[in-house]
């Protein structure tokens, strides 16, 4: 198969590359940064540079494909996140309907099943309208969990203050995902044909984040890390002081509000997969080795 992905050589899109490439398809690899070029050929890919924010570009890109992977890069300096993301998710479908491609996986979010109230998985959610518009398009939507390495964000936090913590407290639930796991799932539905609309869910682990403090800390060599609820006027301004853009920390404090009251989950729960390979202990040993 001839398929073009996303998503540089991100978290997902670098060893979903890789499989594809050891099964056998032609992988074009899309990147805003020629810098990219090598690593990209390195893993037997083609590089293709340009912005997604281009539509001319990503329909020059997407034209041939027999199968393409979509994703929304991040945007800290976004203004208006949501906005930006229907943007790419606007031009995407542009691009998809001028190129003739049939078949996309779409990376989505847990919680895309809601219009408000999950800070940047808004923008997903609106991204899943917009391509269920393209007619004669099989789109498969993949809902992954919370990623394992949004922890790594936690660092300094711990260095520093001796906790972890957020807006949320000890005992909610947080289902969890790493992303080499989301990757094996794509490469698993890009692969054979599918019709329609649909959706597929992507997790690891169901943990508290009492246990996430304990297996990271247990890691790490401090057993004794504990897991602190801060409030959600905290949590903003720990995220300003920390240097986030006031756009992305407000966002990031309505998706702890989502974890805090359970919404995030509640689609998840009514469609709940098999979970996949790596624990929560797993991880811990990597966020370990790069602490």
């Amino acid at each position: 198969m001839k398929i073009t992905i996303t998503g540089s050589l991100g978290n997902i899109s670098k060893p979903l590359a890789q499989t594809l490439v050891d099964a056998g398809h032609q992988v074009t690899v899309i990147s805003s940064s020629a810098d990219k070029v090598k690593a990209i050929e390195d893993l037997g890919a083609t590089a293709t540079i340009g912005s997604v924010e281009d539509t001319d570009f990503l329909t020059k890109a997407f034209t041939g494909a027999d199968a393409i992977y979509t994703m929304c890069p991040p945007n800290n300096a976004a203004a208006d996140f949501r906005s930006f993301m229907n943007t790419v998710g606007q031009n995407y479908a542009a691009a998809i309907r001028a190129s003739g491609v049939k078949q996309v996986v779409n990376l989505s979010s847990i919680g895309a099943h809601l219009t408000e109230g999950t800070g940047p998985i808004k923008g997903l959610h609106d991204v899943e309208q917009i391509f269920n518009e393209l007619e004669g398009v099989s789109i498969k939507h993949m809902r992954p969990a919370y990623f394992y390495v949004n922890l790594y964000g936690s660092a300094d936090m711990i260095r520093h203050g001796g906790i972890i913590g957020g807006n949320y407290g000890e005992t909610a639930p947080l289902v969890l995902v790493h992303p080499k796991d989301i990757a094996l799932a794509i490469a698993g539905e890009i692969q054979q044909p599918f019709t329609g609309k649909s959706i597929r869910y992507v997790a690891s682990d169901v943990r508290t984040p009492a246990e996430v403090a304990t297996a990271l800390g247990t890691a790490i060599g401090k057993p004794d890390l504990k897991w602190v609820e801060f409030t959600d006027e905290q949590a903003y301004d720990g995220m300003i002081q920390a240097g986030l853009p006031a756009e992305l920390a407000k966002n990031y404090v309505e998706m702890g509000t989502a974890i805090r009251n359970g919404i995030l989950w509640e689609d998840f729960k009514v469609n709940q997969p098999e979970f996949s390979a790596i624990k929560l202990e797993d991880f811990a040993k990597e966020f370990a080795a790069a602490f």
